[in-house]
């Protein structure tokens, strides 16, 4: 139980550190609004979730 209780904490305090970025801190970066960089920040996420998951399949697969 302990260690379910810490991680939902890890992940709400990453939520909250996220959030504040995003609010705080992104405004102030000069990224423009552009096609190329909308389908970037839409494809990047699935992409590194992708190969992270790719990658732990081929590491598996080689200890088997």
């Amino acid at each position: 139980m302990e260690n379910k209780l810490g991680l939902l904490l890890k992940v709400f305090i990453l939520s909250i550190v996220l959030s504040f970025f995003i609010k705080y801190a992104a405004p102030g970066l000069r990224i423009p609004g552009t096609d190329v960089v909308a389908l970037i920040m839409v494809l990047s996420p699935a992409t590194i979730m992708a190969i992270a998951l790719l990658w732990r399949f081929q590491r598996m697969k080689s200890q088997v």
